[in-house]
C-alpha cells in the first residue's frame, strides 16, 4: 500500500513576462517523506514551492492539500492552515525584537483590552517574550534571546528566528528553500533534526538544496527540474550522483569541478597583510599574509571570526588595533580598497552586496564607474551598457535583459551579478564570503573554473566558507579559525580530508 499523499500539484504553469517559470508541473508529496527538489538556478524549484506556500499564484493548474482543493491567498494563511515555508533569503525585520519577528502580524493575541481610552489594547510584552523564547528553545536555539533586537544577530541566527516562527505553528508540511546555505554546521544540525522529527510524526518536508551530498543524504525521493519542467524523480535506492547531475543540466559535466591539480604554489610577493589585527572577540591579534596568485581558504564555525575577517580585509570594518596593509600601504576604508582593485562578495548578499530594487545594469555599473565614465563624471549610456552587457554575457546571467530588477533573479544569478560587479573592474584581489551560497552545481563549476583561471593570471582570492569540500577543493593554503584566532594552517594536499580540519574548528 502506497503512502498517503498530503500535497499534490497538477499541471501547473507559471510565467514571468516572456520567461516560462513552470510548464505542466505535477508533484506529489507524501506523509512520512522528505522530498528533495533540485535543479539549476531558475529551474522552477522555488517558484512551485512558493505557490504551494501562498507567496504567489499559478497561471494554470490545480493544487490539493489533505485531499481538498488548495489555493492559499497568502503565506500567513498557508502557515495558519498547515503549510510553512522557510525562504532562501532574509525574512526578518531588523529593527524590532526577536519576539516581535516570531509573532510578526500576530501581536494582537498578546494585547490586553481595558477601558475605552485603551481600546486598541496594550501588548503584554513579557508574555510575548516568554512564548517566543519557548519557540526558540523548541528548535534548539535557546542561546538566542527573545528580547534581543534582531539587527544585533548575524545571518545564521536571523534564519533560526524564521525557523522558530514557522515551527511554533506546528505545520504538517514544511518547505525548506535553500535555508541550509545560510547556516553553519550547528544551524544545519537543527534543521536536519526538525526535518527528521516531522518525518517521524508522519508529516512531510519539501527540501530544496544545491548541495548534492546533503540532499542525497537527507531525502527519501528526489525530483529534478530543468527550465520549469519535471525531468525525473528518483527514489532513494536509485540515487546516483552522476545521473542526477546529468538530469539537472541536460548533459554530462565537462571539465573539472574543483581543481584537479595539487600544486599549491603561489608567488612570493605579498599583496595583502594583517599585522596584529584585533577587533573585539572576533579577531585577536591576527597576523596573516596573502600572496600574489594564491587562493587562500578560511574555514571555521559561523562565529569564529572569519566573516568579520572578510569585512576587515575590504576596509568595511575598522580594527580596534593593528593594520591591514595592501602592497605595503595601510588600508583605511572601502574606498581605499576599490582604488587598490579589491573586490568583496558578502555572505549576506541581498543586504551587503546588492541593491535588490535596482536593475542588473545599475548593480554591475556602480562598481565600474571609473572604468567607463569619462573623466569620472560623465556617464555615456552606450559605454555603460556595453560594459554591463559584457559581464552579463560572460557570466551567463539568466535574465530578460540587463534592465531587469535583481530582486526577480534566482540566488545563483544574483551571485553572478555580484561577481560581475568586481570582475568587470578587473579586481586583482577578491574577498569571497560564502561565494557559492544558493548556487547550483553548474554555476558552481563555472565559478570554480573562473577562480582557478584568475589564480593562474596572478590574481589573489580569499575564499571564506563553511563548506569544507569547497575549501579543500580550491585552496592553495587553508587556515582554520576559532574564537578569533588562527588555530591551524594546511597546505594543499591530496590526502587532506574534512576530519583533519573539523577537529580544529570545534
Amino acid at each position: 500500500m502506497g503512502k498517503e499523499i498530503i500535497v499534490e500539484v497538477k499541471s501547473m504553469d507559471k510565467r514571468f513576462g516572456s520567461t516560462i517559470a513552470l510548464k505542466d508541473v505535477s508533484i506529489k508529496v507524501c506523509r512520512g517523506e522528505i522530498l528533495g527538489l533540485i535543479g539549476e538556478n531558475g529551474s522552477g524549484k522555488s517558484t512551485v514551492t512558493s505557490i504551494i506556500s501562498g507567496m504567489q499564484r499559478a497561471d494554470r493548474g490545480e493544487m490539493f492539500f489533505k485531499g481538498e482543493k488548495w489555493n492559499p491567498p497568502s503565506m500567513l494563511y498557508a502557515l495558519e492552515n498547515g503549510i510553512g515555508m522557510i525562504v532562501q533569503e532574509n525574512g526578518t525585520v531588523p529593527e524590532i525584537t526577536v519576539a516581535e519577528n516570531i509573532f510578526l502580524g500576530e501581536t494582537k493575541r498578546f494585547k490586553s483590552f481595558g477601558s475605552k481610552e485603551h481600546r486598541w489594547g496594550v501588548v503584554k510584552r513579557k508574555e510575548m517574550i516568554k512564548k517566543a523564547q519557548e519557540a526558540l528553545d523548541g528548535i534548539g536555539a535557546s542561546y538566542i534571546k527573545a528580547q534581543q533586537i534582531t539587527s544585533s544577530l548575524d545571518m545564521q541566527n536571523r534564519k533560526l528566528i524564521e525557523i522558530a516562527r514557522i515551527m511554533a505553528k506546528k505545520p504538517e508540511v514544511l518547505v525548506v528553500d535553500e535555508t541550509t546555505t545560510a547556516l553553519s554546521q550547528i544551524g544545519r544540525d537543527i534543521i536536519y533534526k526538525i526535518m527528521e522529527q516531522m518525518k517521524k510524526e508522519n508529516k512531510a518536508v519539501i527540501f530544496i538544496s544545491h548541495d548534492l551530498d546533503e540532499i542525497m543524504n537527507v531525502c527519501d525521493t528526489l525530483t529534478v527540474l530543468r527550465d520549469g519542467r519535471i525531468i525525473v524523480t528518483f527514489d532513494k535506492e536509485e540515487f546516483n550522483e552522476e545521473q542526477i547531475k546529468t538530469s539537472m543540466i541536460g548533459r554530462e559535466m565537462q571539465g573539472d569541478y574543483y581543481r584537479s591539480d595539487y600544486d599549491g604554489s603561489f608567488k612570493e610577493e605579498v599583496v595583502m597583510e594583517l599585522l596584529n589585527a584585533s577587533l573585539g572577540t572576533q579577531l585577536k591579534n591576527l597576523n596573516l599574509q596573502i600572496h600574489k596568485g594564491e587562493i587562500l581558504g578560511v574555514g571555521g564555525l559561523s562565529h569564529c571570526g572569519m566573516h568579520t575577517l572578510g569585512k576587515v580585509l575590504f576596509g568595511a570594518e575598522k580594527l580596534h588595533s593593528g593594520k591591514v596593509l595592501i602592497r605595503g600601504r595601510e588600508l583605511k576604508n572601502e574606498t581605499d580598497a576599490m582604488k587598490e582593485q579589491i573586490g568583496y562578495a558578502a555572505k549576506d548578499r541581498d543586504i551587503e552586496s546588492l541593491c535588490l530594487n535596482a536593475s542588473i545594469r545599475d548593480n554591475i555599473a556602480i562598481g565600474g564607474l571609473d572604468k567607463f565614465a569619462v573623466n569620472r563624471f560623465l556617464i555615456l549610456p552606450d559605454r555603460e551598457k556595453r560594459y554591463v552587457q559584457e559581464q552579463a554575457t560572460n557570466l551567463n546571467i539568466k535574465c530578460t535583459d540587463i534592465g531587469q530588477y535583481v530582486s526577480a533573479l534566482s540566488g545563483g544569478n544574483k551571485q553572478k551579478v555580484v561577481f560581475g560587479k568586481w570582475i568587470g573592474r578587473k579586481s586583482e584581489i577578491l574577498i569571497l564570503d560564502c561565494p557559492t551560497r544558493g548556487v547550483d552545481i553548474g554555476v558552481k563549476q563555472a565559478m570554480y573554473q573562473l577562480m582557478y583561471q584568475m589564480k593562474k593570471e596572478g590574481k589573489s582570492i580569499v575564499i571564506i566558507s563553511e563548506e569544507m569540500t569547497e575549501l579543500i577543493g580550491m585552496s592553495d593554503r587553508l587556515i582554520v579559525m576559532k574564537d578569533g584566532e588562527i588555530k591551524k594552517e594546511f597546505e594543499r594536499s591530496q590526502s587532506l580530508c574534512e576530519a583533519d580540519i573539523i577537529k580544529y574548528m570545534i
